[in-house]
């Protein structure tokens, strides 16, 4: 029967070559995507990376305008800040 440090040096061997084996497997992987990647044109939103904008915010569909400036033609969903020529009674700029 095998003593604990004789073990624990297995032990410590067979790590080693379990990392080495994952290291040399990983690049050949990264390697293989990275050539699909280029055959067929993909981007990160074609993966599904892109679910967040830079401030890792989630990215929302724009909303259907609400308001509208009946002089300019410019709109407003209702959200945010609202523009100036909304003014104090946004019901008059409402877009039936």
């Amino acid at each position: 029967m095998s003593s604990y440090k004789e073990l624990i040096a297995q032990r410590k061997k067979i790590d080693k070559q379990i990392e080495d084996a994952r290291a040399k497997e990983v690049t050949e992987v990264i390697a293989d995507i990275k050539q699909k990647i280029r055959d067929y044109d993909l981007s990160p939103k074609d993966l599904g990376f892109v679910t967040t904008d830079v401030r890792r915010r989630p990215i929302r569909k724009p909303l259907a305008a609400k308001y509208m400036n009946p002089i300019t033609g410019e709109t407003w969903s209702g959200r945010g800040r609202a523009p100036k020529w909304v003014g104090k009674t946004k019901e008059n700029f409402l877009i039936k």
